[in-house]
């Protein structure tokens, strides 16, 4: 099935239910086909021809959801840009995939036309402002002859080069993801969700997804900086499922004025990004004590791999569980052969969810998907070290990379430190994690003066503001007089991290487990 057909189908069945709550507006199944259609004819009249990329420069709004499908109903591909991403790295994404149009807002239109002029490209640049969300009048969308081993998506994530890379899935891909996601979920067309993470984050994204294929509800807010306000809509539209990260789980866990049965119809919540510590999963128990909560592990490159059922989380609370329906994980040591339990090795998935490959990237696409046990496939091996136990549970126990997940959204160190070095006075630069109470892992920078230099760290944060996405600011400065190098002059970014580590054990709002 296309991914089109999600919404197509759940409009046929349900074409006055209320599909999108966005602040005030609430928008049908039938409103939202509607625009849809509506857009994918006017990308046709720009030029957008099937399998043509277009990004969609968009905040959370029913603009971005109705653009979505637009783009699929149009035959082409849609890329999700996070709305606080600058010229310079949009310019970027728009040369990768060779984007034929972006769709924006009003807001947004100087920041897509410059990264446009910057790339070099004719791309047609749309805007959402005209829809209208009072019409449920029924359109009829451009008849493309696309099946369901086209792509659909390009969803760029961080990569330890320090470049974005494009993991491209199929509508087949999708559709897999949402299924076995919504199965283990049991979604009815009863369900309320809540998501407050951006679209142009996956996890995000298939709230809305999954939404459209089983019928249900997406309360869709910006972000979730205003929590109080955030609980009071959910409590407003009766809520039935939160999905939320660490830094999510750290802030209701703080709002001294929720209490156990103030959301009486919360069914499940969901965590991934990060691993719950253990204290929190048990506060939101107590707070929540009806709410079945599921941990969950996934990356970009399969959207989801394992869960762990909430009958697990008091035996087992530091696992991620096991495979996801119609998916088969397993662990493998450095010759690729399996290991048993409590035998760390790397992950490796197999399922019909897993990526395509990253656009225009052959080499990074062979180390992650090699031949699998069949001759006719290949699985993806993941870059995580796993260990299992004897019941086949699973255990996560660190990243072969360096990348950052702050906020459930992955940062590259070198990304940040090429901000850094632009700044004059930074002589040498080093970016880590540091455990967070709140983030999870926050970013941080280690930066060496040049000499006479008085950069002071509000000079930093306010250059790497300008530069970055605001995930991808330090949330601390250190200055040093020196970094541990290699001969060969290369700096030790394995031994600063692991100093970073082992100072954290010693404070005491740290939990125990992301010292580990």
């Amino acid at each position: 099935m296309r991914v089109e057909r999600f919404l197509e189908d759940s409009a046929a069945r349900f074409p006055t239910k209320t599909a999108l709550v966005c602040g005030d507006l609430r928008v049908t199944y039938a409103q939202l086909a509607s625009a849809a259609n509506h857009l994918a004819h006017a990308l046709g009249l720009a030029g957008v021809e099937r399998g043509d990329r277009v990004l969609l420069f968009l905040p959370n709004s029913s603009d971005a959801v109705a653009a979505l499908f637009g783009v699929l109903k149009a035959g082409a591909v849609f890329s999700p840009i996070n709305p606080t991403t600058k010229a310079g790295r949009l310019s970027y994404l728009m040369g990768n995939c060779q984007a034929r149009a972006v769709v924006t807002n009003r807001a947004l239109l100087p920041v897509a036309r410059d990264a446009a002029g910057r790339a070099e490209l004719d791309v047609a640049i749309l805007t959402t402002d005209e829809l209208d969300w009072t019409s449920s009048k029924p359109t009829t969308p451009p008849q493309h002859g696309g099946i369901d081993v086209d792509v659909a998506m390009i969803i760029y994530t961080s990569g330890s080069t320090g470049l974005p890379k494009g993991v491209v899935m199929t509508h087949r891909n999708i559709e897999a993801a949402a299924t076995s996601i919504t199965s283990y979920l049991e979604n009815t067309p009863d369900d309320v969700i809540l998501n407050a993470l951006p679209l142009s984050f996956d996890y995000g994204l298939y709230q809305v997804l999954m939404s459209a294929k089983f019928g249900g509800t997406v309360v869709l807010e910006p972000s979730f900086a205003y929590p109080y306000l955030v609980i009071r809509k959910m409590a407003a539209e009766g809520v039935t499922g939160l999905p939320l990260v660490p830094t999510m789980a750290a802030i209701l866990l703080q709002m001294k004025d929720l209490k156990p049965g103030d959301l009486p119809r919360l069914r499940y919540i969901t965590n991934t990004g990060a691993a719950l510590p253990p204290s929190h999963i048990q506060r939101l128990q107590q707070l929540f004590p009806t709410t079945r909560i599921y941990s969950m592990y996934g990356l970009t490159e399969c959207k989801r791999c394992t869960y762990l059922p909430p009958d697990q989380l008091g035996i087992r609370p530091l696992s991620v569980g096991k495979a996801i329906p119609n998916t088969e994980a397993y662990i493998v040591d450095e010759r690729g052969e399996r290991v048993g339990p409590g035998v760390v090795g790397e992950l490796v998935i197999r399922g019909p969810h897993i990526m395509q490959g990253y656009w225009g990237d052959p080499e990074a696409t062979a180390k992650r998907l090699r031949p699998g046990p069949y001759p006719w496939e290949k699985v993806l091996y993941t870059g995580d070290l796993f260990r299992m136990d004897d019941e086949g549970y699973l255990y996560f126990v660190g990243r072969q990379d360096d990348i950052i997940k702050t906020r459930g959204v992955k940062v590259s160190p070198r990304e940040v430190e090429d901000v850094l070095y632009s700044l004059p006075g930074v002589a040498e630069a080093v970016v880590v994690g540091t455990p967070d109470p709140i983030l999870g892992m926050a970013v941080k920078a280690i930066i060496v003066r040049a000499a006479g230099s008085t950069i002071a760290a509000a000079d930093v944060l306010r250059h790497c503001a300008a530069h970055l996405e605001d995930y991808a600011v330090p949330k601390v400065v250190e200055f040093r007089s020196s970094l541990p190098k290699t001969d060969g002059g290369k700096i030790r970014r394995s031994e600063v991290q692991a100093e970073e580590l082992r100072a954290c054990r010693d404070v005491q709002s740290v939990p125990a487990e992301a010292c580990r």
